[in-house]
């Protein structure tokens, strides 16, 4: 009877075993490009182990120059469909090139779960070949940041961008939604163009642009004026510039605590610091409340890319042994409350061009932080209908 016992429970040891016997890809930027998304998937691999030493992740990284090197970062992702243990794929960023590697991976192993994060690609393309998706909610976002900019006290709320990011449909929904809401609460709506960071005039002479316009602007508006630029290079010079000089910033436009502060304050985080987000935000927290800029500034707590990482990888384990479904909406919401203690978290299924709600894009937002203040709950309000509507 003993050895039989003993032979049941080595059986059901093996069984447990091979359940557990898979990989996960998750495919990151590198510390140049991303380094949140790269902090992101290092996190889930120190969770879940590495692959090549027993553990379960195969973490790979895209070039940095991955518009210039398309098919290799379309081959390299598309590789992780020969490993026959391979059961999901995370993609921390999905950069161009992630609906035509999805759909190579899908016509050669169609039982791997496939999810983008942050898709830079049409989204209805990415709906189309992905199991799920997620994407800050530029919708919902249209309104709590310039209600945010308000409860703070701002009264003119300036938007700064150029032309080839009001090209992007959900940017310029975004826009148009700020401009009804500005005007709805009574605030002076200015649209305001920079130099895209991308052009002749490269990062360097963008960021300068910044700096010597927001004296101007502040001498022009006034002080209660809140900031939002659509792209993050514009976001350490403006900080830099409100935090000396006056005037709000709600957050940036993929918010996290080391967009843009740690440049424009002189921060600098130790090894231990990285990745432990608590930490992050109290060492911001301090140089910000020391500048006098307490009530003023504000961001996400956690990182979106970091955090949407985390959580995505515990999904994606948690979809492969049965634990939810893919499209579980609490399961993910659940995942991504995990990762960010004490952060409110939000969300909706994107609805396209022809009004289809999609069911596998779901588009998320975190509460605002306000330095020296704390949450603001933006994630408890009602959005009013109305503004869903904008186009």
């Amino acid at each position: 009877m003993k050895k039989l016992l003993v032979g049941i429970l080595m059986l059901v040891l093996s069984a447990l075993t091979f359940a557990a016997d898979y990989h996960i890809g998750v495919v990151s930027g590198t510390v140049s490009q991303s380094e949140d998304s790269l902090r992101g998937a290092e996190a889930i691999m120190a969770k879940y182990g590495a692959a090549d030493k027993g553990g379960m992740v195969v973490h790979v990284t895209y070039p940095d120059n991955f518009m210039q090197e398309m098919e290799t970062t379309i081959s390299q992702i598309a590789s992780l469909a020969d490993d026959p243990k391979m059961k999901a794929v995370v993609m921390t960023e999905a950069i161009p090139g992630t609906v035509e590697a999805f759909r190579r991976i899908r016509a050669q192993r169609p039982d791997i779960l496939l999810i983008a994060n942050t898709a830079h690609e049409d989204p209805d393309m990415i709906a189309d070949v992905a199991d799920l998706a997620l994407y800050p909610d530029d919708i919902i976002r249209g309104y709590t940041i310039v209600k945010a900019a308000n409860m703070m006290g701002a009264t003119k709320f300036m938007h700064i961008s150029f032309p080839r990011h009001l090209s992007y449909e959900l940017l310029s929904r975004r826009r148009n939604i700020m401009a009804a809401v500005a005007k709805d609460l009574g605030m002076e709506f200015i649209d305001t163009s920079a130099p895209d960071p991308v052009s002749d005039v490269g990062v360097a002479g963008a960021q300068q642009y910044i700096l010597e316009q927001v004296p101007n602007w502040l001498e022009k508006y006034g002080k209660d004026i809140a900031f939002f630029a659509t792209n993050d290079a514009h976001t350490e010079p403006l900080l830099k510039r409100i935090a000396d000089e006056g005037g709000y910033f709600v957050e940036a436009d993929m918010p996290s605590p080391t967009i843009g502060y740690p440049g424009a304050l002189g921060i600098k985080f130790d090894d231990s610091e990285k990745g432990n987000w608590p930490a992050i935000l109290k060492k911001v927290e301090k140089a910000v409340v020391d500048k006098g800029a307490a009530g003023r500034m504000g961001t996400w707590a956690y990182s979106y890319n970091f955090s949407t990482a985390v959580a995505l990888g515990d999904h994606a384990v948690n979809v492969i042994e049965g634990k939810c479904d893919v499209l579980d909406f609490d399961a993910i919401m659940s995942a991504l409350s995990n990762s960010t203690s004490g952060a409110g978290w939000n969300g909706n299924y994107l609805v396209d061009a022809d009004g289809v709600e999609r069911e596998n894009y779901i588009l998320i937002y975190q509460d605002t932080y306000v330095f020296g203040k704390g949450y603001l709950h933006m994630t408890d309000l009602e959005v009013p209908e109305k503004y869903l509507d904008i186009q």
